[in-house]
């Protein structure tokens, strides 16, 4: 039984890679969806599924993250993992993919949830702006502001997983060193530094393209822009990197986990020098 995987918008759903990977459900505004169709929803998610791990990002408005923890409060729920990532909305949205490629594996819901962070280390998510005088979730330099007043002024930004900025034609911006696909999505046609200039300095395998997401020009504070997102893309690897990692169980709902916290209540894992040794009690 494949844990559920959702997020919070349906353009953060992208095409299945193949025809065993699930789509991510969705969890629309309250604006969209009354609270009655969402517990439904909900509840029929977690009879077919058993538990549910649901995506968002840190910029969704403070009534829609609100609705999915009444959602989550209303039906009493310890099989449903809310996840708050810093991820822009098209890296979002492929680590969405992601977890539902790794869904169908053997996997336990808590390792699937807590692999979250790890996997999003491995997203490297940014975009082409014209201007920068709105974008306020990577530093920007007094300097480089007046320099996007300037006419024809581009600016590639990565915001995760490190921040950098720089000015086209003026700098590369550093990205993986492992076999990568790049994701494109643009308001119009996509920037032809990105899937010429950034992909063969970047050297990825294949370059997508995607529809832009709802949240994307909030997001980087401009409505012409050209989001990409370089990601593993071969479940073996995801599966590999995935299962490497040591797992244990959570000290305080006992799901089993990978990393430093449980994703579904969020206690962070004990300090080795805090933890029980074997034999269950301290000398």
């Amino acid at each position: 039984m494949p844990t559920a995987i959702a997020v919070t918008s349906p353009d953060l759903v992208l095409p299945a890679p193949d025809p065993h990977t699930p789509p991510a459900a969705v969890f629309s505004s309250p604006d969209v969806q009354p609270l009655d169709d969402a517990l439904a929803h909900a509840h029929r998610l977690l009879d077919a599924h058993g538990h549910l791990v649901v995506l968002y990002p840190q910029s969704l408005p403070a009534a829609h993250e609100q609705r999915l923890h009444t959602v989550r409060s209303i039906l009493e729920s310890d099989r449903i993992a809310l996840l708050r990532s810093p991820l822009p909305p098209l890296g979002l949205a492929v680590l969405a993919r992601q977890l539902c490629q790794l869904s169908v594996c053997d996997f336990s819901p808590g390792v699937l949830a807590s692999a979250a962070r790890l996997l999003a280390h491995y997203v490297h998510a940014g975009a082409v702006l014209n201007s920068v005088t709105r974008l306020d979730r990577v530093p920007v330099g007094l300097k480089t502001h007046a320099k996007s007043w300037l006419p024809g002024s581009q600016f590639a930004v990565l915001a995760h997983p490190v921040p950098q900025l720089v000015r086209i034609g003026a700098g590369d911006l550093e990205g993986p060193d492992y076999a990568c696909h790049l994701l494109v999505a643009s308001t119009a046609a996509p920037s032809e530094w990105v899937t010429g200039t950034l992909a063969a300095g970047w050297q990825v395998g294949a370059v997508l393209e995607a529809p832009l997401p709802g949240y994307s020009p909030g997001w980087w504070g401009t409505g012409k822009l050209t989001e990409f997102a370089a990601h593993l893309s071969d479940l073996s690897v995801l599966y590999q990197l995935v299962a490497s990692v040591r797992r244990e169980s959570c000290r305080w709902c006992g799901m089993e986990l990978i990393g430093d916290r449980c994703g579904f209540c969020a206690s962070p894992v004990a300090a080795p020098e805090l933890q029980l040794p074997a034999g269950g009690t301290y000398s």
